[in-house]
């Protein structure tokens, strides 16, 4: 199983640390090493062949800085950000070259697993799958929570099991649910949080671009024409930016046959660190002091309770009286707000935009 570790993205509900330039996959968000060294991390024993990280041009200088020695030729540089669609596109032609029958596995750059053992045994069992079958596959995780930052797969009767790992009938996808709906869908049962690991040979996933987002799969081809032959930069990068925005789970996902599709229940201690108050949740075991507060960087705090501090080495940041706030403060902006609200982050984001004060972004 070839692993490619999506390290694209923007992260842009943890601002102010998360910025378009440095994303949250570079950030030192849960120990001394950045999320994408923690990603790269879990796969210390696969072989150095069988290990990608895809990133767009911008991000990958500060990549290849970050990990001077990880092989530079497995790094797949996608011209722009355009959305998974393209970008699982992309990456499936690049792996499809060295061989279309291989398994594939895209694994995001910033999501937290407490069970490293239990997670890489999914992976194999579902390689052992995929190889069977021949259908893609997808890891979904009990949900506790009516989240709205997430997609929801619903899910059907138990069809396989290898090593303690389940395989589920897949019965939809939907993506990003209203506040009631996701009530529903967590008293219904039948649904599933999406983790967003999609697996299957690039040849499968180039013949559901084929056949679910046609024009796409046109641009891809092009694209595989162009890395067969003179490989030239201008006019990947031009196919590239012809296709449309839109992630994999509108583009194929959804419009798949469910019976091309069979969901793995993930069950190795997963957490999406997307906002926040999810991070706080993530770290509270581990970190938090007897109130509750979780505290990085130079802080004095006096009746202060179930409080995150992300400060500065040089910087003191006091809280008086403070209780269930989140208080991020970097070199050119603070952010002070309820827990409860860290999902208003987005709106900060927006206002910004507005103002055209996209340093800031």
């Amino acid at each position: 199983m070839r692993v490619v570790i999506l390290a694209g993205g923007s992260g842009s509900r943890l601002w102010p640390m998360s910025r378009s330039d440095v994303p949250k996959q570079f950030c030192r968000l849960t120990s001394d090493k950045t999320m994408l060294e923690e990603t790269l991390d879990r796969f210390k024993d696969y072989p150095a062949e069988k290990k990608f990280i895809a990133t767009t041009e911008k991000l990958v200088d500060e990549i290849k800085e970050m990990l001077p020695n990880f092989p530079e030729e497995n790094i797949i540089v996608e011209p722009e950000k355009r959305d998974t669609a393209p970008a699982m596109g992309f990456n499936a032609v690049h792996l499809g070259l060295q061989d279309m029958d291989e398994p594939m596995v895209f694994v995001a750059s910033d999501q937290q697993i407490g069970k490293v053992d239990e997670f890489l045994n999914v992976l194999e069992q579902a390689e052992k799958v995929i190889k069977e079958t021949g259908k893609m596959l997808d890891i979904s995780i009990y949900p506790t929570e009516p989240n709205t930052a997430l997609g929801y797969t619903k899910v059907g009767e138990k069809k396989i099991e290898k090593n303690g790992v389940e395989f589920y009938e897949f019965l939809g996808h939907k993506e990003k649910p209203d506040f009631e709906t996701a009530k529903q869908y967590l008293q219904d049962g039948g649904y599933f949080w999406h983790a967003n690991y999609y697996m299957w040979t690039p040849r499968k996933f180039l013949e559901a671009y084929e056949k679910y987002a046609p024009e796409m799969f046109q641009s891809l081809k092009a694209i595989e024409e162009e890395l067969k032959g003179e490989a030239r930069q201008d006019k990947i990068a031009e196919l590239y930016g012809q296709m449309e925005k839109i992630s994999i789970d509108y583009a194929i996902a959804e419009k798949m046959n469910p019976k091309d599709v069979l969901i793995i229940k993930g069950e190795f201690g997963w957490r999406d660190i997307g906002t926040w108050d999810t991070l706080y949740e993530d770290l509270l075991p581990q970190q938090a002091d007897e109130q509750k507060n979780i505290v990085k960087g130079d802080a004095v705090i006096l009746d202060t309770s179930g409080t995150m501090i992300y400060g500065k080495k040089d910087k003191v940041v006091a809280t008086i009286g403070v209780d269930d706030m989140v208080i991020i403060d970097t070199d050119d902006a603070l952010l002070v707000c309820p827990k409860s609200r860290a999902q208003d982050v987005k709106k900060v984001i927006a206002e910004l935009k507005e103002r055209g004060d996209l340093k800031k972004i």
